[in-house]
């Protein structure tokens, strides 16, 4: 049987401040997809509310919008994939094997607290199945716990999006909360590339995560090589 990926995705279109917009960076995304996609996977697109996803402008920039990018804006099929997204009660854990966190911004606001999402996440990584983020994907990851009550990232290694790469994006003093900093207050051994911006991917058993937007590709092909342990 085919391996199924239950991708999230944003419903938040801007920051606090309504006049700076976000939304789902698209190539995180779509450079998974087309990973998952070679392999036969099955794919499946969630988000905390159900319904649209809105891009983030600055993913539809050079250097960020590339081949897979263009390819999918360009495919009335794949964007309707991003504005019918179902709803996480919709959604039965059982039916995948893998759980992938996309980012942009707009995960910091809708991620932390969807219950539905933290549901499908422990599960899924209960089960043995990969529980796997990239960016600012790992801001789904924050608030999760286990069954016994501990964060699920608790005394495990994994990345996401730094506080440095906040700080050279401009966006600092937008964000809602430091994730980096979030995410060592919740006891995980975060790890980071020396420098920023570079493809950088941590595996940690059955937890799989990317540091950046340039980490989508690695981090989904490490999501493969787990998924084909015997």
């Amino acid at each position: 049987m085919n391996k199924r990926i239950l991708h999230v995705v944003t419903n938040v279109a801007h920051y606090d401040d309504p006049s700076h917009p976000t939304g789902l960076w698209l190539s995180e995304l779509t450079h998974a997809w087309h990973v998952f996609e070679e392999h036969g996977f099955e794919q499946t697109i969630v988000s905390p509310k159900g319904g649209l996803s809105p891009l983030e402008p600055r993913s539809l920039k050079f250097p960020n919008y590339d081949k897979t990018a263009k390819a999918w804006r360009a495919d009335p099929a794949r964007m309707s994939l991003l504005e019918n997204t179902a709803r996480p009660d919709q959604i039965t854990s059982t039916d995948f094997d893998a759980i992938y966190f996309t980012g942009g911004h707009g995960v910091m606001y809708d991620f932390l607290d969807s219950e539905g999402l933290q549901q499908i996440t422990r599960e899924i990584f209960e089960r043995g199945g990969v529980v796997s983020s990239v960016c600012h994907g790992y801001c789904g990851l924050l608030n999760t716990k286990l069954s016994d009550g501990s964060y699920l990232v608790a005394g495990r290694k994994m990345t996401g999006f730094t506080w440095r790469e906040e700080v050279l994006a401009c966006v600092n003093k937008l964000v809602p909360y430091n994730a980096e900093e979030e995410v060592k207050n919740r006891g995980a051994h975060y790890q980071s590339a020396k420098l920023p911006f570079v493809s950088y991917t941590v595996v940690d058993g059955n937890l799989v995560t990317g540091q950046n937007p340039g980490s989508a590709k690695d981090t989904a092909s490490k999501v493969v090589t787990v998924l084909s342990r015997p």
